[in-house]
């Protein structure tokens, strides 16, 4: 053996003594040996935090533990929940009383007879002014003689239905505080499908005694999806859908994006079960707003006087007036001296745009003005003598 390999096995069987003492000396501690078996290690456990000895190198340690958790989601959520509330209702329901004919010894005579009865309800709402006016559902409240509000901070009002838009599901309360928090508003124009949202509702405030609101995390599955009118006679569209669990009771709660804003109010899922399978739908926040204005500054949402009718395009009628497609709505009759007539809108005319929107029949022209109020206007491009034209409406109030 050569001298250089006996000097390097001698500095080998050193290191090794020495490694071994350092593991197995009678003084040795068992987190010293875990703090050589694990370096380098990174991030921080609460197993290690619980064991630190030294008070301020743990409490440091916490605080950067913490750190690590927070994210935009939490930040968006603690932006949010102060102001998101629980609607507790209590509804006076008619139900008919049936008896069986056999007990009965009035023969049947009192079978049919109605009476009233109290039935609790749940929601959700959120504040957005400091002066007390809360955004829900118009099904949350629709019928309530006695309404609960509950805030985050357990302090309790009694509530009131300034007014509801029940074909767009909204409705406006009202609380008398002082301090209130609110929802900082964002806008739903532009969305971006896979961006994430935050749903968030607080049903059970009194239920439970806990005043916090519950939490869940999706992403915007798709916007602008549109339902034909339910049978409570209902209509939503443009709606936002969301994989965000929207459970039983958050209805009226606020979806937001990751800037804590409110970007749309929960309103239904689509389930077999009745839970949420990740088929959730929101209404937009702009049009939210809109309706707002309207409840508060006048009591109810005000019908739009247009001033023309309009019907489809069907292939004999394009065939007649030599059109080369079925696209668009035909104007079919125009009120004298309404407000299509003085904007200069004829019988005849042929709408292929409203506000920028491509319209292919009447569905689409319907859902161009959804979100129209009295005072907006309308922006029509039109085929005339085969000549595109445009012509502004203003929307004023139908009397």
């Amino acid at each position: 053996m050569r001298r250089n390999d006996v000097l390097l096995l001698l500095i080998l069987v050193i290191v090794a003594i020495l490694a071994f003492n350092k593991f197995y000396r009678d003084d040795a501690t068992r987190e010293e040996v875990l703090d050589i078996l694990e370096s380098p290690r990174s991030g921080y456990d609460l197993n290690e935090i619980e064991k630190e000895n030294d008070k301020a190198a743990r409490d440091k340690r916490v605080q950067n533990f913490n750190i690590q958790r927070q994210n935009s989601i939490t930040a968006a959520v603690q932006k949010v929940q102060p102001a998101v509330v629980s609607v507790n209702v209590i509804k006076t329901e008619i139900v008919r009383r049936y008896i069986n004919p056999f007990e009965n010894p009035f023969f049947g005579f009192f079978d049919n007879v109605p009476y009233k009865r109290e039935v609790q309800g749940i929601g959700s709402g959120v504040i957005i002014s400091k002066d007390g006016y809360i955004v829900t559902n118009a099904h949350v409240v629709e019928g309530a003689t006695k309404l609960t509000i509950m805030l985050t901070d357990d302090r309790q009002f009694d509530g009131q239905i300034i007014g509801f838009d029940s074909i767009h599901d909204i409705a406006i309360l009202k609380i008398a505080g002082s301090d209130l928090p609110t929802a900082s508003l964002g806008s739903s124009n532009e969305l971006i499908i896979g961006e994430w949202a935050i749903a968030v509702g607080n049903p059970y405030g009194l239920l439970i005694k806990d005043s916090h609101p519950s939490v869940s995390v999706g992403v915007i599955s798709a916007i602008d999806r549109n339902f034909a009118e339910n049978k409570e006679g209902k209509v939503y569209r443009r709606m936002i859908q969301t994989d965000a669990a929207i459970n039983p009771g958050n209805s009226g709660g606020p979806l937001v994006n990751i800037f804590g804003e409110v970007i749309g109010i929960n309103t239904f899922i689509f389930s077999e079960s009745g839970g949420s399978i990740g088929i959730g739908f929101s209404i937009p926040i702009d049009r939210v707003v809109k309706i707002s204005r309207e409840i508060i500054e006048h009591g109810k949402v005000r019908d739009i006087w247009f001033g023309f009718k309009v019907q489809d395009i069907n292939p004999i009628l394009a065939s007649y007036l030599k059109l080369e497609s079925t696209n668009g709505v035909i104007v079919n009759s125009v009120e004298q001296n309404g407000p299509a007539d003085k904007a200069g809108l004829k019988k005849g005319d042929i709408i292929i745009e409203i506000n920028d929107i491509f319209i292919r029949n009447t569905d689409d022209a319907e859902l161009a003005v959804t979100d129209i109020a009295v005072g907006d206007q309308i922006n029509l491009k039109i085929m005339r003598d085969k000549e595109e034209m445009l012509v502004s409406i203003d929307a004023i109030e139908y009397k």
